[in-house]
This record gives structure tokens, sequence and C-alpha cells, in this order.
């Protein structure tokens, strides 16, 4: 497997308390082409932006030409969303010469939030966020603000509005990568330019394909904790093959953060955006949901059938999460949702209900044209590794992927995993390789395979 760059070294040229800002005329002296880099300047995990790029020359050549970032001087559609990492990211391309043109994208329409009582995003904030950033640190370059708020709506809001009123656990962030910041948005912006690429600040890689050198691979970060590899699983190659991935070699985000702070950036200290960004400053997710799908009341329920409570909607819970109820000797977690009965399940956490040993994915994308591997339809299946929300911050599963005559990826896990819901993202990988990812379908747990092998009402064992 290609190895990951990474490195903690501090860059040598950097100022202790802070760079200052970027001249005009250092801006059109990094938009020339023939712009010599200046590598003392970055952090070595930086550096592979200028360690073996594809000439003008080698861009032109056959497909049998191997991958890799652009030269110097290529125009660079940098996407910034008014955080550090993606602050970090587009200066990182300006000071290794590329002609850089930053875009922020808006996904949200705050008028129906207000409309509704609601604050919504404070996409606003997070615009001139991106706008000082750019006066003061990347030469005054004036960013470009492309509103794709109707597309978001009908591919990623209504769908996921979909999935929740269903009771399954939709992955919005996962489904906006999929169908717009890699699909609409470079559509958009390649046709001004063919011959430009995009970047992005997410933690990822893209190396030369195993399977052909001249498709790129998309490879997990080398800081793990922060691998988004497994949100990108979905996305189009024919995006991917013009993306740039800045931060993927950065070791920790603590190097990001001290790259901000040295160059004197604003967002160095930002904290990062968590949660969904539709969902804004609201006080709990649930009550957002509440404001879009009507009430569906149902029981809550043990494992044995004995009902102990009621809920107002299944998109209140979460499969593996905690359960608030009382009058149990320990606390009760959500073990499955009977959707056909409008029910909720609650088991202890001992309960079998919460390991799964097996998902299956009816809609998986292979992240690589040429995929699928040919042990997919072996009947012993083949190894990999396997990634969902539940996990731990960089752990993976293993397990056998076999595929069955309908398409449908069935994937045996060797130990069970706990918390594992319907409507999310499971990426598979081979080392640090993303082969792709779909949503899962259906689970086993392990009482399915054994029902009543263990005391799912919630006393004392």
């Amino acid at each position: 497997m290609p190895s990951l760059v990474g490195s903690s070294s501090r860059p040598a040229m950097l100022r202790r308390t802070g760079e200052p800002a970027l001249s005009s005329a250092r801006v059109a002296a990094a938009r020339a082409p023939k712009r010599r880099v200046r590598t003392a300047l970055l952090p070595s995990a930086a550096r592979w932006l200028c360690s073996s790029p594809v000439s003008a020359d080698e861009a032109r050549a056959p497909s049998t030409t191997k991958w890799g970032p652009p030269p110097p001087g290529t125009k660079v559609f940098a996407c910034m969303s008014g955080g550090v990492d993606s602050s970090v990211a587009t200066r990182l391309l300006l000071e290794q010469g590329y002609d850089v043109s930053p875009v922020f994208m808006r996904n949200w329409d705050t008028l129906d939030e207000e409309k509704r009582g609601s604050g919504g995003c404070e996409w606003e904030r997070d615009w001139e966020d991106v706008r000082r950033v750019c006066r003061e640190h990347l030469g005054g370059v004036k960013p470009e603000l492309v509103d794709l708020t109707r597309e978001y709506w009908t591919t990623v809001f209504e769908p996921a509005l979909e999935g929740w009123a269903a009771g399954v656990t939709p992955n919005p962030d996962v489904t906006c990568n999929q169908h717009i910041k890699f699909k609409v948005l470079p559509e958009r912006l390649l046709a001004r330019d063919a011959s430009a690429w995009i970047s992005t600040g997410h933690y990822a890689q893209l190396l030369p394909s195993p399977l052909n050198t001249a498709e790129p691979a998309l490879h997990r970060a080398a800081n793990l904790a922060k691998d988004q590899s497994h949100y990108l699983s979905t996305s189009p190659v024919s995006a991917l093959r013009r993306t740039l991935f800045p931060l993927g070699g950065f070791a920790s985000k603590d190097e990001v953060r001290d790259l901000a702070r040295r160059w004197g950036m604003h967002t160095g200290d930002k904290k990062d955006s968590m949660g969904i960004c539709f969902v804004g400053a609201r006080k709990g997710f649930s009550g957002f949901l509440d404001s879009y799908l009507s009430p569906s009341p149902g029981k809550i329920e043990t494992g044995d059938g004995r009902v102990v409570g009621e809920h107002s909607g299944l998109w209140r819970f979460t499969v593996g999460e905690g359960a608030r109820l009382s009058g149990f000797p320990h606390k009760m977690f959500v073990g499955r949702k009977d959707t056909e009965r409008n029910v909720v399940i609650v088991v202890p956490k001992s309960s079998p209900m919460l390991r799964c040993t097996a998902i299956e994915t009816t809609d998986f994308r292979w992240t690589s044209p040429f995929h699928p591997p040919s042990e997919v339809d072996d009947p012993a299946g083949f190894s990999a590794e396997a990634q969902t929300r539940s996990l731990p911050a960089g752990a993976l599963a293993n397990c056998i992927v076999k595929r069955r005559p309908d398409g449908t990826l069935h994937l045996s896990l060797q130990a069970p995993l706990v918390g594992v819901s319907p409507g999310q993202t499971v990426a598979l990988y081979r080392g640090s390789w993303c082969l792709g990812g779909g949503t899962i379908a259906r689970t086993r747990t392990l009482a399915d395979a054994d029902i009543g092998a263990a005391d799912d009402t919630g006393s004392a064992a």
C-alpha cells in the first residue's frame, strides 16, 4: 500500500508570532506558472503538492500517465467554509504557486428558518470569515459565493427527511459530498475552465490507484483521528480526479492550527463546526426535526414486549444511543426501531440486540471505475475492513464481503459492532485505501441469530 505522509517538524521560516499578510505583488507571483515553490515555508506534510507534480505535457498525455497533483500555475477553485481547515488548505495552495480562486458554498436558506422561529445556520458569519481570510491572508483576492440552496434541499435535505420519517438514521454529510460538493459544485465551476482543479479542507488523501495509476484512489488521512474518507466514500471519481486535499498529510489538527496562528489567521482559534450545518445553534436536533415532521406517536417496549413508555416519533431515537427512561436499575439503550409497528425497543447495554454481526447495503458505490474486485463474486467473498459511524475515530472492523445476485453487498463482521444503524454509511477499506461506500439497508445482530439467549427486559441479571 502507498505510504502515508505526515510530519511534526516545525516550518523553519515561519514567525513565532505570525506572518504578515500576503502582498498584491506576492499574490501575482504566486499565480505565475513558473514561480519557484518556497517549500521551506511549509511543513513537510504539505509539500506533497510540489514533490512530484504532473507537468503540463503529462496532463495532456494518454491515460497511462500516473495520476498526481497538477503543476504550479494551475487554476484551483479552493472551497472555503470559514473554518481553520479550509483557510490553511487554501493558503497552502497559494504558497505552492497555484492560481487560487476561493469559493464559498451556501447550502441552507435561513429565510425558512426565520419563519419557523429558529436561528438557522449562521452562514453569514462563516462567509464573513472567508472574506476576512482572503482579505488579510490571501492577498486581497475576492471569494465567490455559490448558492446551492435549491440543489441541497432537493438532493440532500428532502431525502434525509424521508429517511428520518421512515425510522432510519441518514447521514446528510455523506449525501452532500456525493451530490453537491463533489458533483454539482465542480460541474458548475469546471464548466468555466475544464483545466481547473478544486480543493477542500477535508482530511483525506488521493494517491495513484493500484488498479490503474492514471486514476486516483481515495485513502485515509495521516491523522486518523480526523480522517474523513468515510464521508467521501460515495463521492464520484469524476470529481476526485481533479481534486486536491492539502491537509491529508498532516499528522494532527494541532499542526494545522499552529500553522494558521503563525500566519496570524483569526480562524486559527475558531471552534470546529459540530453536527449538521442546517441544524444551526439549536438546543436539540430532535426539536429541529419536529418543525418539519408531523408527530407519529408510538410505544416504547423492552426486548420481551413490556410497554415502558411512549414516543412522539422514531426520528427522535438512534440505535445504540441511550434511552431516557426511569425505573430501571441501569441505563437502557435503543436496541431497535420496529418501523412496521412504530415501536422503539430498549435494552440494557449487555443485550445481544446491540451487537451487529452483519451489514447489508444495496447502493454501494465503488470509488474506482475498475471495481468491484473479482473476489466479490467468489462464494468465499473477500477480506476487507469496514467503517461505520459507531466505531471509535480511526478504527476499522474486519469483515468478509460477498455480492448477491441482486447486487446487494453482504458484510459479515468478524467481531460484533455496537450501535450500527440502518440509514448510516458503511465504507470499505483495504489498509488505508477506501474502496467505496454505501447506505446501510439492513443489519443482523446476535439477538437475530439466537433470540432469547440473553435477558432483554432490563432487569438485573
